[in-house]
């Protein structure tokens, strides 16, 4: 076991800078069933004097019956050397592959059962609060967005986890 608990706080910069250079890993499940894949949108802050993480999955996704199903999810930030595992991640469906078998991950579980990788720098475990469909008749300066965004898929479901425990290697 590399990963070991840490104060959320301790975090923040280094989730700052690596957010949008190493895309991390979304995970949902539990002991008996789990899916992982690779996500671009992940913000980190603060929401009802709580620290939360919102991540964004479309309905498409594999991904996103676990997190329908289930009370917590995972963010798990992989070294930057592990971009073949972000890849798959991100390119192969948890329906017709066993991610984590593929890529060798270990699987650690935090609160809730929710499943991380010790494989990464660090993850944070996040227990949803909060969850909404992004629409498209909020979307402002449609002209920069709309032609572009939706074409590969549904709109994206947002979901907002508090953030209970936090790993660090």
């Amino acid at each position: 076991m590399d990963l070991h608990p840490v104060e959320l706080e301790t975090l923040t910069p280094e989730i700052l800078r690596v957010f949008g250079r190493q895309n991390p890993l979304l995970t949902a499940g539990d002991r008996t069933e789990l899916n992982t894949m690779t996500i671009g949108w992940c913000q980190l802050g603060r929401l009802w004097n709580q620290p939360v993480c919102t991540v964004f999955v479309r309905p498409e996704r594999y991904t996103y019956r676990f997190m329908e199903s289930h009370d917590y999810f995972t963010v798990s930030v992989l070294p930057p050397e592990a971009k073949k595992i972000t890849a798959l991640c991100g390119t192969k469906s948890g329906r017709d592959v066993d991610k984590v078998k593929e890529c060798g991950l270990t699987v650690r579980y935090g609160a809730g059962d929710a499943p991380f990788f010790d494989e990464a720098d660090w993850a944070l475990v996040c227990r949803k609060i909060y969850v909404q469909d992004m629409d498209p008749a909020c979307v402002l300066g449609e002209g920069e967005i709309l032609p572009f965004y939706g074409k590969a898929g549904g709109w994206h479901r947002i979901y907002v986890g508090q953030v209970v425990e936090a790993y660090q290697k």
